[in-house]
């Protein structure tokens, strides 16, 4: 697809961008769009999944017939059925006429199923049934009845990791997950963030029949920045919420920021990316990650002084006192008594004025040889990491790359921390 046809797309569907990612997701989109398979969207939450459903019902065979966008998560768990497939009179409590459900009124149409994920269980089966056979029944009947529908289906949640957990029927996620689309969250699309942001204060500003902003060079670099979590809904939010309070129609950085309260808040370390192919960690293995990291920083330092003693490059007097900082460190006992080694890194006032005494075990006045023992057993945190290298493993079906990128570390340091463990990949 040319890049005059992609940018055509985008003016007749008003959407804003010029970044890789989405003209790639638009493309997608325009090609599936005139076939009949079902089309699973992935993406965060306000990223713009609803934008690419209509694309693709546009660009079909089926435009001219009903469009219908079904919050999954919004409807009670007890009315579902009746809501998707209809149910006859006296179903259930309530029900005093009979009803037509969605897939029945847009027979020949397109129905687009938004937060897949919260469907409940039950539901499940007998979409998958309308995906496979085009078949459904109504609740509290048992006459089949037909409807040619198109679905597609959008999620932001991690589809794969549902059916591990149980929570998402495995085949109904290979049968929507027919032409898979990812839509880019908003801080992964570059420059893609100031256009929208002109784009929603100059909309504003016509309506409310105001001046729009203008950003500062800084305040344009602050937004660059920025994560965005909810993505381009609260770029929106932001924009008007600025255009509408600020008196100043030019806004610096320090301005922006009193929007933006978290932006400058240390966030914690990334375990694991989550995208089309990302997994999903408990904040008890986010805890393990950090307190190997902790560990790891702690080791160093029991080397560094370990090796200053060894070696006799630092004030004997400090060792002593932090002695127990490494003492499971040594392979072998540690003297600090005075030597030339020791006492040429002291300062001159700490220099020794006579010939040095050296001290040892049997000087019950003064032991200055601290016992050191190496490290017998491995500590719990190692066999927490291992566990994780191993459950990571198993969820990225043995592929290194993948689980390395779940874990948050190289495909390097994972295949290294396998040969330490001595894990099996079969």
């Amino acid at each position: 697809m040319s890049p005059q046809e992609i940018q055509s797309i985008k003016s007749r569907f008003g959407i804003i961008g010029n970044s890789p990612a989405l003209n790639y997701a638009i493309q997608i989109a325009a090609q599936v769009a005139p076939t009949d398979l079902t089309v699973l969207i992935t993406g965060e939450s306000g990223s713009g999944k609803e934008s690419f459903s209509k694309i693709i019902h546009q660009l079909s065979s089926r435009k001219h017939g009903q469009f219908i966008a079904i919050n999954c998560g919004a409807i009670p768990e007890g009315t579902i059925d009746s809501e998707l497939f209809g149910h006859e009179k006296g179903a259930f409590t309530g029900a005093v006429d009979a009803r037509k459900g969605y897939f029945e009124v847009t027979d020949g149409g397109t129905i687009f199923l938004d937060e897949i994920a919260e469907m409940p269980l039950g539901t499940q089966a007998r979409l998958l049934r309308v995906l496979e056979n085009k078949e459904f029944i109504r609740v509290g009947s048992s006459k089949i009845l037909k409807t040619d529908v198109r679905v597609v289906a959008a999620t932001n949640v991690n589809l794969l990791q549902a059916v591990e957990k149980g929570k998402f029927r495995e085949d109904l996620y290979y049968r929507l997950n027919t032409v898979p689309i990812f839509v880019p969250p908003l801080r992964e699309r570059g420059e893609d963030v100031l256009m929208l942001f002109r784009k929603f204060t100059a909309d504003f500003s016509e309506r409310q029949r105001i001046r729009p902003v203008q950003l500062t060079e800084d305040a344009r670099q602050v937004l660059l920045s920025y994560r965005f979590p909810g993505n381009i809904r609260q770029l929106k939010n932001l924009a008007e919420q600025i255009s509408i309070l600020e008196e100043d129609r030019t806004v610096n950085a320090r301005s922006l920021l009193k929007y933006l309260p978290d932006a400058q808040r240390p966030s914690l370390p990334d375990v694991f990316r989550e995208n089309a192919q990302g997994q999903d960690f408990s904040e008890r293995e986010l805890l393990y990650k950090v307190l190997f990291d902790l560990k790891r920083d702690v080791t160093e330092l029991k080397k560094l002084f370990l090796e200053m003693a060894q070696n006799g490059t630092g004030d004997r007097d400090l060792l002593r006192q932090h002695a127990n900082l490494f003492e499971d460190m040594a392979e072998e006992p540690v003297n600090f008594s005075e030597n030339p080694a020791a006492t040429r890194y002291l300062p001159a006032s700490q220099q020794p004025a006579t010939a040095p005494q050296v001290l040892s075990l049997d000087d019950p006045a003064e032991p200055s040889v601290v016992d050191v023992t190496a490290e017998d057993e491995s500590l719990s945190l190692e066999k927490k990491e291992k566990e994780m290298i191993v459950k990571a493993l198993r969820k990225n079906g043995n592929k290194r790359k993948n689980a390395a990128q779940a874990l948050g570390i190289s495909e390097r340091t994972l295949y290294r921390k396998i040969k330490q463990y001595e894990i099996d990949e079969e």
